[in-house]
Parts: structure tokens; C-alpha cells; sequence
């Protein structure tokens, strides 16, 4: 059994580098997990793991053997161990997973899918939200336009709380996202102020995607005159906008609605 008991250590450094920065991400097709319950939703989802790191005062090598099994297992301190982990409900074990490819083209859709689209969504805790409420609502997929943010930064994972490997996820630009979608005579629902029908007035039993964008600045024009139609949530309030994945909640739940749930 290896064992780790320096925070100066290479490997260790290599994954506090894999925490810290997209680019090792990038470069190593490898990014870092913690808790029990998103390592086993990652062998759940397919992912492949490299490492499992635990901190036997916490979580002991049988645990370690339990939860991920036939994978390579490292001992580390209590030094390592809060270096490494962001919560201190981590439950003493890590991960170090291979990443996923996220192309349109790997997508495996059922015949009447229902997608998800977020436009350029910057806050970890937004992505984290949608993916849990796309998991809730077993999309057949999630599909982030234009990223700005690593979807395997750890503030992600953690916010996604493991929704993250639960969903089928695709990236791309926001043209290659609608010639998909036209491709695949899948209509789309762009939620927008400028010239928008009431959400609940549009049928979604047929092949569908919802498409939010951020709350700041809204979706683009290019999503806009492309939409199949331009929807908006009624607000009785003074402001004219919620959060991004409230609002995402109450079209997918509609569309779930209308489907018979």
C-alpha cells in the first residue's frame, strides 16, 4: 500500500495543479473529486478512475476498497487530506478520474428527447443547479453553448453534488448547437423578454430543447431568431428576471408536465 505523507510530494502537487487549473485539466484528460457518494455516481455514469487517495481516520482502507474497487489506492495524512479536500464533509476519500469527451456528435438521444441548453453560464453554482435539476428530471441531455467555465472545476463537481457524472453533457458554440438541433428536426424554446409567448402556452411533447441564458445579459440575438419560439415567465413582481436554473426548473417541469411526468 502506497503512502503519502507530504504535501511537497510531486503527485500530490500535480493534483492540488488539477484542482487549481483548467489547463492541467486540459492537458491530462484527469481532474480530482471528493466524497463517497460523487465517486460511486462516477463509476455509476461510466467514468474511469485512476486513484482513490483516503485518509484512514476517516474512511478506512476496506471503505476505500468498497467504494471503488480494482482501482490503484494511496494512504494520506490529515496534511494531505485538508490540502486536497474543499469540504469538510468529504467523508476522508478522493479521486483522481479521467475526463469525458462532451462533443455533440457522442450524444445518444431517445426518439422524443427533451434537452436542456445553457448559454454561456459563468457561475459553478448555476451549472452545479441546472445539472441537478436536469438529473431530477431525467433530461435525455444537457448542453452547455459557448462555456465559459471547466465543467470539471471542483466547484462544479461539488455544487452539481455528482449530477455532474449523472447527465449526458455536450459543449459547443452557439451555431453548431442549432444546426444540430435543426439536423435533428428538434425544436427549440428560447427563454427571452423580446418577443416571447407565455411559456405554457407552447406544446413540448414533441422532440425539445430549452434553451436559458445567463441573467445578466440574456441569450443572444443568434438563439433568438433562430428559436422555434421565444417563451417568457410571467412575472407579477417588479423585476423582470429570476435565477437562471429557477427558471430553467419551471420549463423543464412543464415540459415533464405535459409529458405525463
Amino acid at each position: 500500500m502506497k503512502q503519502i505523507s507530504s504535501v511537497q510530494n510531486p503527485f500530490i502537487k500535480s493534483l492540488i495543479l488539477l484542482q487549481e487549473k483548467a489547463k492541467n485539466r486540459k492537458q491530462s484528460g484527469s481532474f480530482l473529486m471528493e466524497g463517497q457518494r460523487e465517486i460511486s455516481l462516477a463509476l455509476k455514469g461510466g467514468y474511469e478512475l485512476e486513484t482513490v487517495l483516503f485518509f484512514p481516520e476517516i474512511c478506512s482502507e476496506i471503505e476505500a476498497k468498497k467504494i471503488a474497487p480494482n482501482t490503484e489506492l494511496i494512504e494520506i495524512n490529515k496534511d494531505v487530506f485538508q490540502k486536497l479536500a474543499y469540504r469538510d464533509t468529504t467523508e476522508g476519500v478522493l479521486a483522481v478520474a479521467k475526463t469525458k469527451s462532451m462533443q455533440l456528435k457522442d450524444l445518444k438521444l431517445s426518439e422524443n428527447p427533451l434537452i436542456l441548453i445553457a448559454e454561456a453560464p459563468e457561475k459553478p453554482g448555476n451549472i452545479g443547479a441546472l445539472l441537478r435539476t436536469a438529473d431530477a428530471a431525467k433530461l435525455d441531455a444537457v448542453i452547455i453553448a459557448n462555456p465559459k467555465s471547466d465543467l470539471y472545476n471542483p466547484n462544479v463537481v461539488r455544487s452539481s453534488v455528482g449530477c455532474l457524472f449523472t447527465n449526458q453533457i455536450a459543449t459547443g458554440t452557439t451555431a453548431e448547437i442549432i444546426a444540430f438541433l435543426k439536423e435533428r428536426n428538434i425544436n427549440f424554446y428560447c427563454a427571452t423578454l423580446q418577443n416571447s409567448t407565455s411559456y405554457h402556452t407552447q406544446d413540448y411533447t414533441t422532440p425539445t430543447a430549452l434553451v436559458v441564458g445567463t441573467e445578466a445579459t440574456g441569450l443572444t440575438q443568434e438563439w433568438r431568431d433562430a428559436a422555434t419560439q421565444n417563451i417568457i415567465i410571467p412575472m407579477q413582481g417588479e423585476i423582470d428576471s429570476m435565477n437562471v436554473s429557477v427558471a430553467a426548473a419551471i420549463l423543464i417541469f412543464e415540459a415533464k408536465r405535459q409529458r405525463g411526468f
